[in-house]
């Protein structure tokens, strides 16, 4: 019965959606789960008319009813590569600052029209969201008798070798394979998954430790970024290189499970060994940074050391083997940079400070005088779904060891660039919500665009895009303290108003007032079901919103609850890397 409830639910609330469309409803979008008092602070108000008369919106508290803030509505926007057929004005309430629960409402003749609820509290993201994306990992864990007794004796694809490879997440809320990258054969789209969620774990327990300690959530962390390590432990071979893929090749039967490759369509092979790009390097990261907490798991500190220095080492000699193309890209150059970092941070090696700066320098030569980073040797920029903000996450997690002035400087100024053309590039439209926009090759043309390209090298993937949001949430909060960037109309700092748009946009701040993380705000997706127990959980973010289906440049919007069949994945599947990169941005604000 409760699942009829919810999946009623979720039908009514699409009607109820379409109905206010059809008759030209007007909508205030807002961040449904709240704002810190010093950040910006923007709801966007839809209407499919200007306004005649009332040009104000409030504030109100919900506590007492009364009107706390009044302003007016910003000038008319209109997202026209949407073609939503509205109008859409900024509610910005940057100035109000005091803490509390309120709703936003705008008055058109004598009807009042009302916001879902949110708060303004200190550190509000960070204080009531990482506590339920801890519990969202610990309930991803493949720890079900089934998955333990399979993955303990893991056959290696077109192999009779067995290893042990237990432990770790399930990928997804429709896919329990576990992951270091599943891209891989696509060469410019790889994403980071169990290594980053492992890596971002650990960040945010040595990032903001204090605040973890006062809210009670510290020891449950670091046992969730320890389990991560152990696991990635186990998939550290004999030979020195991490096994990439557990797959279940979505079959309920635990004995179909093999270590392999992966191809398009599910297609399986054996080239399991990770390059730097497919996991391998932000696998060496997280052992290296976790090694200094001197805890062990299952594994010593040494040992994660130890197998950090081995993978480096056998990743150095063979990492264009295991590319499949046999060429290092931008994915290599800052995922190595990320694991030469942290072997250079444990270990004070001098071997290691002059690898970091080998692969800052290569990174830093990918720069464009436009602003974007060129991901091959080519004219293609980098673009990516997941990890659009690693290269200069990449880069200041660099800063936080190097003091050599020149190296120092050489890396600002990339930052920099990079920072101001995330910037420009999302505000050369008229862009109300002020979504992440981004630079593409497609068909051989260099073009901007809101949403990836469907037509891309992976033949079929594209997904809603929260993670390279929350991805460039970070960048833009983590770089903009080690940078300026130059002011336009007036906004106080204008990465902080971009991080805070992109966060916005995954809290409900959309144009379907969704809010992706699970079980915050007044709107979700529907519940996932998945094998073995596993489906949607509390603190997990799904996929989110895309171009229009069909749309082959990725223009256009879209966004389905339920789909006939499957593919209602693009939109609403939770995803590990949405809540890693989500935990790094409220990390990042938390420790500002």
């Amino acid at each position: 019965m409760l699942k009829f409830n919810k999946q009623l639910r979720y039908v009514l609330f699409a009607l109820l959606f379409s109905i206010a469309a059809y008759c030209g409803e007007p909508i205030i979008y807002v961040n449904q789960v709240g704002y810190n008092p010093k950040s910006p602070k923007i709801a966007i108000l839809g209407l499919y008319k200007e306004p005649t008369e009332n040009r104000n919106f409030d504030i109100i508290d919900t506590k007492t009813n009364k009107t706390v803030f009044t302003a007016p509505i910003g000038k008319a926007q209109n997202v026209e590569d949407w073609k939503l057929g509205k109008i859409f004005y900024q509610a910005d309430f940057s100035s109000f600052e005091k803490p509390g629960n309120y709703k936003i409402t705008f008055k058109i003749a004598d009807q009042i029209y009302t916001s879902a609820s949110f708060a303004i509290e200190e550190n509000i993201l960070a204080k009531r969201t990482i506590s339920s994306i801890v519990h969202y990992y610990n309930k991803q864990r493949a720890n079900t008798p089934e998955e333990l007794d399979a993955d303990k004796k893991m056959l290696l694809y077109g192999s009779t070798k067995r290893v042990d490879v237990h432990g770790g997440w399930c990928d997804a809320s429709g896919d329990v394979s576990k992951y270091f990258s599943h891209l891989a054969y696509a060469n410019f789209v790889s994403p980071q998954q169990t290594p980053l969620v492992t890596w971002s774990l650990i960040n945010t327990s040595e990032t903001i430790s204090k605040q973890l300690q006062q809210w009670k959530i510290k020891d449950s962390l670091d046992n969730e970024a320890i389990w991560g390590a152990d696991y990635m432990m186990r998939c550290l071979s004999d030979q020195d290189y991490f096994y990439m893929i557990v797959f279940s090749y979505f079959d309920k039967d635990p004995s179909a499970r093999r270590i392999v490759g992966l191809k398009a369509n599910s297609v399986t092979t054996d080239e399991y060994q990770s390059a730097f790009r497919e996991g391998g390097g932000m696998a060496i990261a997280a052992l290296a940074r976790i090694s200094q907490w001197k805890k062990s798991g299952d594994f010593t500190s040494q040992q994660y050391l130890d197998g950090a220095k081995r993978a480096y080492a056998h990743l150095l000699i063979n990492n264009t083997k295991y590319d499949d193309d046999g060429k290092e890209n931008i994915i290599d150059d800052y995922c190595a940079l990320m694991a030469a970092t942290e072997l250079w941070i444990a270990t004070n090696d001098n071997f290691y400070k002059d690898e970091a700066r080998k692969w800052a320098h290569k990174l830093e030569n990918r720069m464009t005088d436009k602003g974007w980073f060129r991901s091959n040797d080519g004219n293609r920029p980098f673009w990516h779904a997941a990890d659009a903000g690693l290269p200069v996450v990449a880069l200041t997690r660099y800063l936080k060891k190097e003091k050599d002035s020149k190296e120092i400087s050489e890396a600002k100024n990339v930052i920099k660039k990079a920072l101001v053309y995330n910037l420009a590039v999302t505000q050369n439209v008229e862009n109300p919500f002020g979504y992440a926009r981004q630079s593409f090759l497609f068909h051989d043309k260099v073009q901007d665009g809101f949403f990836i390209p469907h037509d891309n090298e992976t033949g079929w993937w594209w997904q809603g895009e929260n993670a390279r949001l929350a991805s460039l949430a970070t960048a833009a909060i983590e770089g903009g303290k080690l940078v300026s960037v130059p002011k336009k109309d007036a906004v106080k700092n204008p990465l902080d108003l971009y991080a805070s748009q992109q966060l916005s946009w995954i809290l409900g701040c959309n144009p379907y007032s969704v809010c992706f993380l699970y079980q915050f705000g007044e709107t979700n997706v529907p519940y996932m079901h998945s094998n073995y127990g596993h489906g949607s959980e509390k603190g997990g973010i799904s996929n989110g919103i895309t171009g229009k289906e069909g749309n082959p440049d990725g223009s256009g919007i879209d966004f389905k609850m339920d789909v006939e069949g499957n593919d209602e994945w693009r939109w609403t599947e939770q995803w590990i890397p949405h809540s890693a990169w989500f935990l790094q941005a409220v990390t990042a604000l938390a420790s500002k």
